[in-house]
Order: C-alpha cells, then sequence, then structure tokens
C-alpha cells in the first residue's frame, strides 16, 4: 500500500466527514497501524500538496492538512460508487470520445488510468467509450492539453450490439474473477477480526478492505444490469464488502477519534 494512495482513503472514507482536515501527527498515527513509516507519510502530502489535493493549515493542535476543493469533489464521487449510494441507469447510448493520445508512454498511462477511474473502457488507441457521460473528463482532457471530440453514440454503434461494445472495451472475465480474488484473498482475514479485537486491529483490517475495493473503480466501470452477464462477480463481492465494511465500521471509527484526539497511549 503506497502512501498517498493510502492517503486518499484515509480523506475519503474517515476525514471527509470530520470537516476533511486533520493534524500531521494524526495522519501519520492512522497511518502507521498499515505499515506505512512517517517519512512516506510526510513526502505523499507534500506530493498531494503540489498536485493541488490538499493544502497547509493550522490547526489548534499544530500544522495539519486539508482537502481542496478538488479533492472533495473527487473523494464524494469515489464515495457514491464505493458504497453505490447513486442509481445506476442507462439509456441506451454510450459516450464516445475520440481523442489524439500524449506521445509520452507515461502521459498515456496517466490518461488511461484516468479515464478508467471516469468508466471509460478502449474501443481503439484514440477511441474510448462509456455507458454514462463522466462529469469531470472534458476537465481532465483539457488539463492535459489533448485535442478530442466527444459523440453521443447509440447501442448499434458500428454495426455491433450493446454488448459487443462493452466486449471490446471491457474484459468482463478478467474483471469478475478479480472480484472473486478479492472475497478469496479477504474472507479468512476479516473472521479472524471479531468483537474480542482491539479497536486498532478492527481499523487496520477495515482500511485494507476499503483500500483493496476502490481498486475496481480504476477497473469497473459500473455498467448497467443490462450490459452485465448472469450471475456477476461482482454483485457477490459487492454484499460481502458491505457486510464487513458495516461490521467494522463503529470500532474503526472509534479509532479514528483516538488519534485525532491525540489520547493514543
Amino acid at each position: 500500500m503506497q502512501a498517498r494512495s493510502a492517503l486518499f482513503d484515509l480523506y475519503g472514507d474517515y476525514l471527509r466527514q470530520r470537516g476533511g482536515r486533520a493534524p500531521v501527527a494524526a495522519l501519520v498515527r492512522l497511518l502507521s497501524p498499515l505499515g506505512i513509516a512517517a517519512p512516506a507519510v510526510r513526502t505523499a502530502v507534500s506530493r498531494m500538496v503540489r498536485q493541488g489535493w490538499l493544502h497547509p493549515l493550522r490547526l489548534s493542535t499544530g500544522p495539519g492538512y486539508g482537502l481542496t476543493a478538488k479533492a472533495a469533489r473527487r473523494l464524494d464521487e469515489a464515495a457514491t460508487r464505493i458504497y453505490r449510494t447513486g442509481k445506476i441507469n442507462w439509456d441506451g447510448r454510450f459516450d464516445l470520445i475520440v481523442l489524439e493520445p500524449p506521445s509520452a508512454r507515461r502521459d498515456r498511462q496517466r490518461l488511461a488510468a484516468n479515464l478508467s477511474y471516469l468508466g471509460y473502457g478502449m474501443l481503439g488507441e484514440h477511441t474510448w467509450v462509456a455507458p454514462r457521460p463522466g462529469e469531470d473528463v472534458d476537465g481532465l482532457l483539457n488539463e492535459a492539453g489533448l485535442r478530442y471530440e466527444r459523440f453521443t453514440a447509440s447501442h448499434a454503434m458500428g454495426g455491433a450490439g450493446a454488448m459487443g461494445v462493452v466486449r471490446r472495451a471491457w474484459d468482463l472475465g478478467e474483471i469478475g474473477a478479480a472480484y472473486e480474488r478479492f472475497v478469496g484473498d479477504h474472507r479468512d482475514l476479516l473472521a479472524q477480526v471479531t468483537a474480542r479485537s482491539s479497536d486498532e486491529e478492527a481499523y487496520a483490517a477495515r482500511f485494507r478492505l476499503v483500500h483493496a475495493w476502490r481498486n475496481f473503480l480504476f477497473r469497473d466501470p459500473q455498467l448497467p444490469p443490462a450490459l452485465l452477464p448472469e450471475r456477476w462477480a461482482g454483485a457477490t463481492a459487492a454484499s460481502f464488502f458491505d457486510r464487513h465494511a458495516a461490521r467494522l465500521r463503529p470500532a474503526a471509527d472509534r479509532y479514528v477519534d483516538l488519534c485525532l484526539d491525540h489520547k493514543k497511549g
């Protein structure tokens, strides 16, 4: 688990609802149970400030960092997808983007990760598709300085049916297998965290669970049921995640509050 990614999880899952700010010392304490050392936390924080995700501020307990407006919007959108609080609708149309990709490999990889996060799949080197328009996609492409065009296409695009478009843009077999691995990897570990476990143990287990689940935001476009295969493994994995995330939440919240109050001894 990288410190920067863990900080996104920490702010999104715990600190956003607590004002979106925390002292540096609390950030270090909260990432310590995950095996992330203080120097790595401070380096990641500095990087997130340069990237416009965090801004420094002075708190009563010392120097700290708060979420920028951009970060708050991104984390709120991520929470909607992680906990599936928004309804997935589909009107039978796809959002199609035709663009000139960056020349540098690293820039192409970054673009692919960002578009995948926004729910787009790759139809070809220049073409990306999503079952619904991504709200931040224009800002993303303009910020990257890319020339592009967007179209609304019916499911019969190019003579292929909707499932044909989905099969070209996403490997649902691979995504489904990843969901099955997710459940298999976490089932025994979570079974070891019981009511007798400490709040810190529950917090660490839940943090790793949410962190692993969050990775699916970059892989699964959350297609509407009409475009998914029967007995979709993602549905089983979602039920598994919901059950354990809710079970461990009270103890995890207590641990977070303890660290923020600086009473951990």
